[in-house]
Order: C-alpha cells, then sequence, then structure tokens
C-alpha cells in the first residue's frame, strides 16, 4: 500500500488520484469477495491445497507482469503517450522525488495534519476489523444467529465496499475539476466516512432484528470506504516526497490499533457489559477523528 500512494501521485494528475485509488482499493475489496466465494468451492472439490495453488499461482503471474512493465516515472513508460504525459504533468503540483534520502521523522511528526492522517487510520483500522472479525459472535450473542449459515454475510460488505469507494472516488475527481478546493473534498470525504459508520453503529444498537443488523453493519462499512478519498489521498499532499513512508507509518499505527481492537473487543464487551456499548465507543472515535480531521487536515505541502 504505501508504493500505492508512491506510485499514483507519480501517475495520476490531482484531480485523478481519487478515482485510481477508488478502482485500486475496489480490487482489493474484490478480491477478498472472490476468494470468500471460490475458497469453499475449491475445498470442497479439490480439496485444502486448492485455494492456495490458484491464488499464489495468480500472484506470481501478477508480480511477474508488473515488474517487468512498472516505473517509477511515466516519462519513462513506453506505454504512455505524449497526450497522456502532458495531462499527468499539467496535473501535478508537486514534485515526488526524495534523491533516496531518509524522511525527517521528527518533523513529520510535529506537524498536526501528520496526527490527522495517522488518528484516521487508526480509526479506520480499528471499526474496520471490529466489524469485519467480531460480527459473526455479535449476531451469535445479540441475535442467536449462526452466520455460517449466511454465508452471503461475508461477502455481501466487500462488494458494497468496492462499489462505495468507486463512487467516492469519481465523486471526488468531479468536485476538484469543477473547482472546489481540494482540502474541502477530501474532508467532505472523510467526514462521510467516519461519521456514516458512526451513526450506523448507534443506529444499531435500536436493530430488533438479524436483517435490520446486517444492513447497518454493511452501512457502516460502505460508508467507510469514503476516507479512501479523504485521509488516504491526504498523504499524497501533505508529504509528496515521502508518500510511501508515510502512508507505511500511518498503516503501522492503524495495525496496531487493529490488533488492539480485535484482541481486546472480547475483554471490552465483558468490562463495559455489552457488544453495545462496546459500539457506542466506537462509534464515538468515529466522530473524534472526523473532527480532528476536519480541523487539522490541509492540502497544502507540509514538509
Amino acid at each position: 500500500m504505501p508504493a500505492m500512494s508512491t506510485l499514483s501521485s507519480s501517475w495520476f494528475p490531482r484531480h485523478e488520484r481519487a478515482k485510481a485509488i477508488g478502482i485500486s482499493m475496489g480490487g482489493f475489496h474484490l478480491g477478498n469477495l472472490v476468494g470468500l466465494l471460490l475458497t469453499p468451492i475449491m475445498l470442497s472439490t479439490i480439496g485444502i491445497s486448492g485455494p492456495f495453488i490458484l491464488f499464489s499461482t495468480l500472484g506470481l503471474l501478477w508480480v511477474t507482469r508488473w515488474s517487468s512493465t512498472v516505473t517509477n516515472d511515466p516519462r519513462e513508460s513506453p506505454f504512455v503517450t505524449q497526450s497522456e504525459l502532458r495531462l499527468i504533468q499539467a496535473g501535478k503540483s508537486d514534485s515526488v522525488s526524495n534523491n533516496g534520502k531518509f524522511p525527517p521523522l521528527r518533523l513529520l511528526l510535529s506537524k498536526l495534519p501528520t496526527w490527522a492522517i495517522i488518528l484516521s487510520n487508526v480509526t479506520n483500522n480499528w471499526g474496520y476489523f471490529v466489524l469485519l472479525s467480531w460480527m459473526p459472535v455479535y449476531f451469535k450473542t445479540v441475535f442467536n444467529v449462526n452466520l455460517k449459515q449466511a454465508a452471503w454475510f461475508s461477502a455481501v460488505p466487500w462488494g458494497s465496499m468496492a462499489v462505495c469507494g468507486y463512487i467516492a472516488g469519481v465523486a471526488s475527481d468531479h468536485l476538484i475539476k469543477t473547482g472546489y478546493p481540494v482540502i474541502l473534498v477530501r474532508k467532505i470525504m472523510q467526514t462521510i466516512g467516519f461519521i456514516g459508520p458512526g451513526i450506523s453503529l448507534l443506529c444499531l444498537n435500536y436493530a430488533k432484528s438479524p436483517e435490520v443488523a446486517a444492513l447497518l453493519i454493511t452501512a457502516a462499512l460502505s460508508l467507510g470506504s469514503f476516507s479512501q478519498a479523504g485521509y488516504l489521498l491526504n498523504i499524497q499532499e501533505i508529504a509528496p516526497e515521502w508518500a510511501g513512508f508515510l502512508h507505511g507509518l500511518s498503516n503501522s499505527a492503524g495495525t496496531l490499533a487493529a490488533i488492539i481492537s480485535t484482541i481486546g473487543t472480547g475483554y471490552f464487551v465483558q468490562w463495559l457489559g455489552s457488544f453495545q456499548a462496546f459500539l457506542t465507543v466506537t462509534a464515538g472515535l468515529y466522530f473524534v477523528a472526523a473532527i480532528f480531521f476536519n480541523l487539522f487536515a490541509t492540502a497544502d505541502r507540509v514538509l
């Protein structure tokens, strides 16, 4: 993913990056969808080795093709026409070459826009992994429903996230093209990406049926994908030379949050007394992170 930030900042003008990221992350979500649907079929027909052989072969074929054709700069690629190159260059407002230098970590961490991105990544991963990893237990505990008997639930959120992430990208690029300030667009998308899941989780406390609960959880995950056009793109704007490093740094914090939330949810639920109380706390975290991003995020280069 850090490589994705570095390459997209080099290869796409600012007004096309959101759609590019939406398509890229859509592939991520659809890959999970296909994997969830294909794996049970392969396990029952080919055996346990089937999924490993198929997915590893696809990965090797992809990386072989990708590594032989990708270039750091579109000017070095034989597949880019002069008209495409002019479009890319016209839409780039900053240099992304760091000449191999190590990023100024202390300076980077001294900036509030950096912390707006880190907190957003932490919050996004916290809610994302709580919803995906603990919902089977939630449905069994609250509604006495075994999600093994409702396999569709495992697949639907991934497909809806892919669609909503792409919609967010198209909408963002359209707003920027029509003259809206870049930071305003990023804040709008980030607000939808956090306030939407927060409200969905609060409404989940009042769900009276598993069907309504499933709809609200899907809505929370789908709206959360709008943050791809928020903080995820903002990384490339505040530190274009260090986009990959900042993405990796924020992702490390986000992964740590995912570990804590995945392992600790059971303890939190026991401590707070119910799943509903824990979901309310998670909704509160979404709201705080949304406010922090709106207060301190910027589209200006901070380094």
